[in-house]
């Protein structure tokens, strides 16, 4: 009983407290509280030093310079005709603002000022007080200011521009026109002619591999089969049957007697061609196989398809050494050397990456391409690549991924690609078009298109792969219209007969 008494009275003395509070202040709640003119004045200089400190000491602006000068002429035209007083005009200019500080070009202390003017028998008086002082020289020009600033001048075309040559018997300097950059001469290619049609397949031929001897070749097509095909004759070897949707990609090892396929049904497999049957399988991506490829030097298998990512298998364990990710779409080609860059893909998302095998990551990435890039080749002899999208096809520069040049003509989805020793590029169209061009100077000196197989339809005309033989005197194409073509150099063809029509026109060439 009594701990409620308590309580009750310690509930009553809080709310008589806060009635007493109410009380004194409700008079004064709705007026604002007093200004302290000293403390608002502290307030505004200690922000207008944090806020406006470094500025706050400058000298006048420009507007109040404009503002005094002004006023002077004024006071000069208010005066009669002819009675200036010259008292009243300043004879000095005092140190105003520091010049415009262009990149590259360093102001002293005594520069970065505006000092008076001088006429110039003052000139000459300082002069000859000082022997040892040179001479007074012209202003420095834009074009000057611009080259010691290392900003190249780019008034002129190339072809008008002018340069100094120098004369060392007369010690003077005369100014030449500029040759103009011209592409140089391309290296003449005999035109490569269709002389065979090979047909077996039912559904479309996506891919294409030599046998490392040249005397075989094996194509995998969307009728599901790996067939192999004698190269010389063109006659049919073996069939393989085992993958359950098209196969996309296929290469032979040259240390082993061993078929790699991969295809749309996600999976990827070792045939061994001594028993032509399927000894290993390889799983892990998670959507269709677009691409494979063998190292040249060590035991693995690289493999690339719509799950976005790259994956390095081990041959003999079947074990996922690395799953390369970075690409943002779909991986369509793949390429394996034994120097840096090790692996080199290409990828719908417009991307080309070089990979660094050992720490299993990107080194670079190449953003050059503005749409997808369908196919990459390396050079059987050159430290460099090339790559095929809408676009172009560009050529680069191995180790760092260096651009080089634009190869611009070939105006289609340019599927696959490929490239010989004597330097004759290749470039297959989804439209069935052929380039053919020279690869030093990008040169296209021949442009070409098989006939449909009787019974095809037109517009289904395709090139899905192609490969050079091991010797580079053969072409092989697999096509949409289920056969694949055999082409070869035409043997009779020389200079005189198929002359380059090409003419030494200046290089306009985008270099991106």
């Amino acid at each position: 009983m009594v701990e409620d008494v308590s309580k009750h009275s310690v509930h009553t003395l809080v709310f008589r407290s806060l009635k007493r509070s109410h009380d004194m202040f409700i008079a004064n709640n709705v007026q604002p509280v007093l200004s302290d003119d000293a403390a608002i004045k502290i307030k505004l200089s200690c922000k207008a030093k944090d806020q406006y400190g470094p500025i706050m000491d400058l000298p006048e602006t420009k507007r109040e310079m404009r503002k005094q000068n002004m006023q002077q002429q004024q006071q000069l035209e208010a005066q009669p005709t002819g009675h200036y007083d010259y008292n009243d005009i300043p004879t000095q200019i005092e140190g105003g603002y520091p010049y415009p500080n262009a990149p590259g070009v360093e102001l002293s202390d005594r520069s970065a000022v505006n000092h008076p003017p001088l006429n110039q028998g003052s000139v000459n008086n300082v002069m000859n007080n000082f022997p040892d002082t040179p001479q007074p020289q012209t202003a420095y020009g834009v074009n000057d200011i611009k080259q010691h600033a290392g900003i190249p001048e780019r008034a002129l075309p190339p072809s008008q521009a002018l340069i100094a040559v120098s004369d060392k018997t007369k010690n003077s300097q005369a100014l030449m026109p500029r040759k103009a950059p011209t592409m140089p001469k391309p290296k003449w290619h005999p035109p490569w002619k269709l002389y065979r049609v090979i047909s077996g397949h039912i559904g479309w031929v996506r891919s294409l591999a030599i046998e490392p001897a040249n005397q075989w070749f094996v194509s995998g097509s969307n009728d599901r089969t790996i067939k192999i095909w004698d190269l010389a004759s063109g006659t049919l070897k073996l069939s393989l049957t085992g993958h359950v949707s098209a196969v996309r990609g296929l290469a032979v090892s040259k240390r082993h007697p061993y078929l790699f396929s991969a295809g749309e049904d996600k999976m990827v497999k070792c045939w061994d061609l001594e028993q032509n049957k399927v000894i290993r399988h390889y799983h892990g991506h998670l959507s269709a196989c677009f691409d494979l490829a063998l190292h040249p030097t060590i035991d693995i298998l690289a493999t690339c398809g719509r799950d976005s990512s790259i994956r390095i298998w081990d041959m003999r364990t079947k074990a996922c050494i690395h799953t390369l990710t970075g690409h943002t779409n779909t991986v369509a080609s793949i390429q394996c050397q034994s120097s840096e860059p090790q692996i080199v893909s290409g990828s719908h998302d417009a991307t080309i990456r070089l990979w660094d095998l050992a720490a299993g990551k990107s080194r670079a990435t190449l953003t050059n391409h503005k749409k997808g890039v369908r196919s990459v080749v390396l050079h059987p002899k050159l430290y460099m690549m090339a790559s095929a999208s809408p676009d172009n096809i560009k050529q680069w520069r191995f180790p760092e991924g260096n651009f080089t040049q634009n190869l611009s003509g070939h105006n289609a989805i340019i599927n696959c690609l490929a490239v010989n020793a004597d330097g004759v590029l290749v470039s297959g169209g989804d439209n069935g078009t052929i380039h053919l061009w020279d690869w030093k100077t990008g040169y296209n000196f021949q442009r070409t298109q098989a006939p449909a197989q009787p019974g095809s339809i037109d517009s289904e005309s395709g090139i899905f792969a192609m490969k050079f033989d091991n010797s580079g005197s053969r072409l092989l194409t697999a096509e949409a219209d289920k056969t694949i073509k055999i082409y070869k150099e035409d043997d009779e063809a020389t200079e005189e007969t198929h002359p380059l029509n090409w003419k030494p026109e200046i290089l306009r060439k985008k270099k991106y």
